[in-house]
């Protein structure tokens, strides 16, 4: 029987993840990549030792302080949910899901944070070598921070590594190891660290151009565009491999997702993917609708994306919601009843040893096994319901492809101009390396987008619906603390651009 649960509030406790969610993800990916921008540029200071490069590294190094502080602020509030709203989540994985969260706050985060203040004040205080090794250790620390929380957050994709207790009801950890080293984890860590060292260089490249357009500080600019163009041009050709091994992991691992992200209804063999189109948004499971009101696809590729192999079948929405036979993929409803199967035996199981009934215990927890592997499936109240939002999904990932498509063209061109040395009469372009900065930010939270909502509607991947894990609030409890927490994120958002476009006002120090 499935449990009636307030589906409001459960949104409102889902937006207002999203909500700090996104506002975090503002800030953590300029810090990630602009921490390794100053090493490289305090690097060229120390082998040099010409004193402009000091001047430049100060200025990049005052804007990274900003960043850094409002994210710290803003992540510790995103934590503290899996407390507040998320508390029967909490309580199910915390075994797995809080020890590299616990790492990453005892470990990484204090390296950070000790060597960030010899970075940022330790200039006169400690020799050049070592205030060097203090920068390159914030950049590391970075990563490391960044690593913990990105571990986790691929056990929830793709649950590694444990094993339920029917005793406890709790989901707890076999092999930490196979949570670490998961392919999902790798490829999820890769992929967007490395998407943020290709938002720093975007936000470097995009002021410098601002520099440039206003006859300033020219010499600077043009140094800064050197060395974030070769690291983000190689940022962003990483970027693209593992974001293709990320999509062909989605495929092994999530295909309702891949099926979301190319709004494909119908599996193919030899599918192709979406390059651009509309979707139909009265398109449901099942019905005869078109999927799109145009689209332009290229022949095959999706096949060659999802499985390494051109033949091959992809599935659609449709297959993995009523299944399909032919492929051996089990409908959404047959996993359903096994689902309420496994719910039924472990109450059952629990029932019997309240009640010291050791055969009957047994005898439950048999059959329990036989079908726990879908008990995730059991809560779901209609098969249409593992469907995440289409549209919302496609359109997500296919601006993010197409924006990351455009920005190793803008890094080439920039070093093009600068090599012919004409790059601060070239105004158009300019002005397309500013621009380049919102629509850095506008791929990371498209990337996001596409991560989170198109696992939905789960928040542990095939185990643990979003519904389940929430806690018992009031839907007006999470309404007013959704308010409170918009009006206090978009405070700090506003600070923080009055005062870094204050600090890019006044630039670097002069001599």
């Amino acid at each position: 029987m499935i449990e009636q649960v307030d589906l409001s509030q459960v949104n409102w406790a889902r937006a207002q993840f999203a909500l700090t969610a996104m506002y975090h993800w503002i800030f953590v990916p300029l810090t990630l990549g602009l921490a390794f921008l100053l090493a490289f540029f305090e690097s060229i200071y120390v082998k040099t030792g010409n004193e402009e490069w000091k001047r430049l590294t100060k200025f990049w190094m005052t804007l990274f302080g900003i960043n850094f502080a409002i994210g710290v602020a803003t992540g510790i509030i995103l934590e503290f949910q899996f407390g507040t709203n998320w508390s029967n989540y909490s309580w199910m994985v915390g075994d797995i899901f809080g020890a590299p969260l616990a790492i990453e706050g005892i470990f990484a985060f204090f390296l950070e944070a000790t060597f960030f203040a010899v970075m940022f004040f330790g200039w006169d205080r400690v020799s050049r070598k070592f205030h060097l090794f203090s920068t390159w250790m914030v950049a590391i620390g970075s990563s490391l921070s960044a690593l913990w929380i990105l571990v986790a957050n691929a056990w929830m994709q793709s649950p590694v590594g444990m094993a339920f207790n029917p005793d406890t009801a709790r989901f707890e950890m076999q092999n930490f190891w196979e949570v670490l080293l998961s392919p999902v984890a790798i490829s999820k860590f890769t992929h967007t660290t490395s998407s943020g060292f290709l938002l720093a260089s975007l936000f470097v490249v995009g002021i410098s151009c601002w520099y440039l357009l206003k006859g300033r500080h020219q010499l600077m600019a043009k140094r800064s565009i050197v060395v974030a163009s070769v690291f983000g041009f190689l940022a962003a050709s990483y970027v693209g491999l593992t974001g293709d091994e990320s999509a062909y992991l989605v495929a092994q691992n999530q295909p309702m997702k891949l099926a979301a992200m190319e709004g494909l209804y119908d599996g193919e063999v030899n599918a192709g993917v979406v390059a651009m189109g509309v979707v139909n948004s009265e398109k449901r499971p099942g019905d005869e609708q078109k999927d799109f009101i145009f689209a332009v696809k290229v022949p095959m590729a999706l096949a060659l994306l999802a499985n390494r192999e051109f033949g091959s079948f992809v599935p659609g929405i449709n297959d993995l919601v009523f299944g399909n036979e032919e492929q051996g993929i089990v409908s959404v409803g047959s996993r359903m009843e096994r689902g309420q199967q496994a719910i039924a035996y472990l109450a059952a199981y629990k029932e019997a040893e309240d009640n010291n009934n050791e055969a009957a215990s047994q005898a439950a927890l048999q059959q329990f096994n036989i079908y726990k592997d879908d008990m995730g499936y059991g809560h779901l109240a209609k098969p249409s319901d593992a469907v995440p939002p289409v549209a919302t999904t496609f359109y997500a990932f296919h601006i993010m492809v197409a924006l990351g498509s455009l920005f190793p063209l803008v890094f080439l061109l920039a070093l093009y101009f600068l090599h012919r040395g004409n790059l601060e009469k070239q105004r158009p372009f300019l002005v397309v390396g500013v621009l380049c900065v919102p629509l850095g930010y506008i791929a990371q939270q498209c990337g996001w987008v596409v991560a989170e909502v198109g696992r939905q509607p789960w928040t542990i991947q095939g185990m643990l619906p979003v519904h389940v894990a929430n806690t018992n609030l009031t839907t007006g409890t999470v309404q007013t603390t959704f308010f409170i927490f918009l009006g206090l994120f978009t405070m700090l958002l506003i600070a923080e651009i009055k005062i870094m476009c204050k600090q890019i006002q006044i630039g670097p120090e002069e001599k």
